[in-house]
């Protein structure tokens, strides 16, 4: 299910689904849900994947138990919720000329947004992931679903993103877990290592080289190795652990790729992702 606040881009994060094989179905009256969720387990079914894409409307109350129903029936469902500023979505408004749902004469569109995200809260908690599309373009919405849906199997287990940000570039939005990694000795005053990334070697040697650097690496798997089969235990599909450092081009970036390594060796494979690398 593809929910969350008018104008974050949910149809764009459907049709990115659709492209891939999903069947995509839009505002579908909850009472319905059951029934899709029926013919699309018959044996003799052609639609394995189905997304559906709520928005707030006047069904919006009875999202939740339609939900609660198919998860009672044990039908796999992952809740995707789309969020934006305020700002944000007031722009996209005003550039597309549309007329929020929860507009009326006497309010304004930003008093509009502010009571949709306040109605939408107890759907946010329940979602598995939750996108902040307010940096994002068409283009990265698109790769960040395919990211998490591509495989499109609904195999179960949790999905492991690991992410290298610069800290200069703001905080990723939607993450589980943030790691400050500033504390470790700095590539970029080393004047040979400055222009290269933590994708290269020299970088690369230069970062887990360090005895901290080892140090904090074998902790960080300890408990890498005590959380994440916790959070499997309890439920959750996607999980994001964000790595930062100043601009986010060496040592995150190389830490980043040392955890995806040995997180391997813990039967997880995890996808990484470097935000801030080109910039």
């Amino acid at each position: 299910m593809i929910t969350g606040m008018s104008g974050a881009g949910r149809s764009q994060a459907a049709d990115s689904l659709e492209d891939q094989g999903w069947f995509v179905i839009d505002n579908l009256p909850p009472a319905l849900i059951p029934k899709v969720a029926e013919l699309a387990s018959a044996p003799d079914s052609s639609i394995a994947r189905v997304v559906l894409v709520v928005g707030t409307g006047p069904y919006h109350a009875e999202v939740l138990p339609a939900l609660e129903a198919l998860e009672a029936r044990q039908v796999r469902v992952r809740i995707v919720f789309l969020e934006a500023s305020t700002d944000v979505l007031v722009a996209r408004y005003d550039s597309s000329r549309r007329r929020h749902p929860l507009a009326d004469g006497g309010t304004s569109l930003a008093e509009a947004i502010e009571a949709e995200r306040e109605l939408l809260e107890e759907v946010k908690a329940e979602a598995d992931v939750v996108i902040d599309t307010t940096e994002l373009n068409v283009h990265q919405l698109r790769d960040r679903m395919l990211e998490l849906f591509a495989e499109g199997d609904g195999a179960a287990g949790m999905q492991t993103t690991i992410l290298s940000f610069g800290f200069k570039h703001g905080l990723p939005r939607d993450t589980d877990l943030v790691i400050d990694c500033r504390f470790l000795p700095n590539p970029h005053w080393v004047d040979e290592l400055r222009p290269l990334t933590g994708l290269d070697e020299p970088v690369r040697d230069y970062v887990l080289g360090q005895p901290l650097t080892r140090d904090f690496l074998d902790r960080l798997v300890e408990l890498a190795a005590l959380l994440l089969p916790a959070y499997v235990q309890e439920g959750k599909a996607y999980l994001t652990i964000a790595f930062g450092c100043t601009g986010g081009r060496h040592r995150s970036v190389a830490i980043a790729e040392e955890i995806a390594r040995r997180l391997q060796g813990l039967d997880i494979d995890p996808v990484v992702t470097h935000r801030d690398l080109g910039r």
